[in-house]
């Protein structure tokens, strides 16, 4: 049995426990979750039913037959033409399933022509979203996605050496330059694209957390914030460092970092299964608390990482939510003083049965 499959039995487990008829979903993170078949939106009707009971049905215009048949373990196809009306196919898969007067999920992302058209034909149903049940799932990593997540890892670790190894060489750069070299590093290292663009930002930049890149030359003394990641087997790595390439940098910096530092390495520390999210936030922010900057921690402590770069578990103060062997997050504290700099450092954890273990190997420091 691949993993795809145990993904999808588990599934009809959780849907079956909850007296959920089906889950209907379309091209997705959630849909090469539970299949394999890997492919963007698009105008054309392409359907995942899969029942509580029974086997999984794919309605796919008939120019992907071949390809969801290479990429995915489901074995009942059915295919309309570009002459048919898929309105009418998917009535009639709808019919074969016995779905009417039931309780249907649609994937979250589902675009609002194909949910209306589900509506149309899946008559006096009530709806709601995959996430209530394939959320819980996705969050629990098995052994292949740990593989695939440890090896994304990997790569960033070996970009974050490279640019350390840059030390003043990266001085009158521009944030932009930079973040292209970043993308031909993680390329080179191995990486299978960016999850999301990567960060750089320099100065006064670092102080506003999600600021991409200008072009803002890097002058020594700068520290300068690097958060980026890349993709090996369709899962992303997420790493975040604040560095000082060359010069000396503002009188608060050192005091900042270690304290940032400190901050991260404690909220690790905390992290065990049946702990919640929100004491993991606490550990992390009251240390920044503590040292003075607590109003300017304002963000999250973390992120779930899977398939999507953010999605459950959420490191959030409050959350009552027990982590879970198997969950991965981002721990990422930081401190951001405006019109000054920031400073952010990341990693990945994932949850273990006697604690967790990084996903990133190397040093937090500032020093190129």
């Amino acid at each position: 049995m691949t993993p795809f499959e145990r993904r999808v039995r588990a599934c009809q487990r959780r849907l079956a426990s909850e007296d959920i008829d089906a889950l209907v979903l379309f091209p997705s993170q959630n849909l090469y979750y539970l299949t394999g078949f890997d492919e963007s939106p698009g105008e054309r009707h392409l359907f995942l039913f899969l029942p509580s009971e029974g086997e999984p049905v794919f309605l796919v215009p008939e120019l992907y037959e071949t390809q969801v048949r290479a990429e995915s373990w489901v074995s009942d196809i059915r295919t309309w033409g570009d002459d048919d009306d898929p309105k009418a196919a998917t009535e009639a898969v709808v019919s074969d399933l016995g779905l009417s007067d039931g309780h249907v999920l649609v994937d979250d992302t589902m675009w609002a022509r194909f949910t209306h058209d589900l509506r149309a034909a899946i008559a006096d149903t009530e709806f709601g979203l995959a996430s209530t049940v394939v959320a819980p799932l996705r969050a629990q990593k098995d052994d292949a996605e740990l593989d695939a997540l440890r090896r994304a890892g990997e790569v960033a670790d070996a970009v974050v050496e490279r640019l350390r190894e840059m030390g003043d060489d990266a001085i009158g750069m521009t944030e932009t330059e930079l973040a292209r070299h970043i993308e031909r590093l993680l390329e080179e290292a191995g990486g299978e694209g960016i999850p999301f663009g990567p960060i750089v930002g320099s100065g006064p930049n670092g102080a506003m957390p999600h600021h991409m890149y200008d072009d803002r030359i890097i002058e020594a003394g700068d520290p300068v914030v690097l958060d980026f990641g890349t993709r090996v087997d369709h899962y992303p790595s997420d790493q975040t460092r604040t560095v000082v390439f060359g010069g000396d940098p503002p009188a608060e910096f050192e005091t900042v970092h270690e304290v940032v530092e400190r901050a991260h390495a404690t909220a690790i520390e905390a992290v065990e299964p049946g702990v919640t999210a929100g004491n993991i936030d606490r550990a992390a922010r009251e240390v920044i608390e503590d040292a003075g900057y607590g109003d300017q921690f304002i963000h999250r402590t973390g992120h779930g990482v899977g398939l999507d770069v953010h999605e459950e578990p959420y490191i959030v103060a409050d959350s009552d939510r027990e982590l879970a062997v198997g969950n991965v997050f981002s721990i990422e504290p930081g401190i951001y003083l405006p019109d000054e700099f920031g400073v952010r450092i990341e990693d990945l954890v994932v949850v273990t049965e006697d604690g967790a273990e990084r996903l990133n190997s190397t040093e937090t420091g500032w020093q190129c």
